[in-house]
C-alpha cells in the first residue's frame, strides 16, 4: 500500500531529464514547500518551516516535465509518497519522495499555456486510428466526427 499526496511549491533545482538505456524517460528535481501563517504581532505573513521532497517523474510525464518546468516554477504535484532512511559511513538521513502522477503550474501565482502532445500512434485529432476517426479517453472508445 502507498499514501498519496498532493503538495504546492517551488521548484528548489533544475529539473535533471535523462533517458536510461532501456528507454524510460526520468526526470527529477527537488521541491520546497514552505508554510505560510499569518503574525499577529508583526501584523504580516511569514514563511514557516518548509518540507524538502524529491520529485521524480517517469515516461510521458518525465518528457513533458523537461520541457515545461524549470527552477523557480511554482508548482503543484500529486503522487506517491515514499519515505526512506539512509546512510553511508559518515552520516544518515531521511530522503522524502513524491513519485508524480500528475503536475503542473500553480495558476494562483501567474498564467501557463497548454500545449497538447500527442502520442505515438495518435494523430493531430487526438484519434488513435486515423482512418476509423475512433480514439480513446480515458477506459471508453469514442468515434471522433470528421
Amino acid at each position: 500500500m502507498s499514501d498519496t499526496i498532493s503538495v504546492t511549491g517551488l521548484v528548489a533545482t533544475t529539473p535533471r531529464h535523462i533517458t536510461t538505456s532501456e528507454g524510460l524517460a526520468i526526470t527529477s528535481f527537488r521541491l520546497a514547500s514552505s508554510q505560510r501563517r499569518y503574525d499577529r504581532t508583526q501584523q504580516r505573513w511569514i514563511d514557516a518551516d518548509t518540507n524538502w521532497y524529491t520529485v521524480s517523474c517517469f515516461r510521458g510525464l518525465a518528457s513533458n516535465a523537461a520541457g515545461s518546468v524549470v527552477k523557480g516554477d511554482r508548482i503543484m504535484v500529486s503522487g506517491r509518497l515514499k519515505i526512506r532512511d539512509w546512510e553511508n559511513t559518515d552520516r544518515s538521513g531521511t530522503t522524502v519522495e513524491i513519485e508524480a502522477d500528475n503536475l503542473g503550474h500553480d495558476l494562483f501565482w501567474g498564467t501557463s499555456t497548454f500545449t497538447r502532445t500527442l502520442t505515438s500512434g495518435a494523430d493531430a485529432s487526438g484519434s488513435d486510428f486515423p482512418e476509423t476517426g475512433e480514439g480513446s479517453v480515458g477506459d471508453e472508445w469514442v468515434a471522433v466526427s470528421a
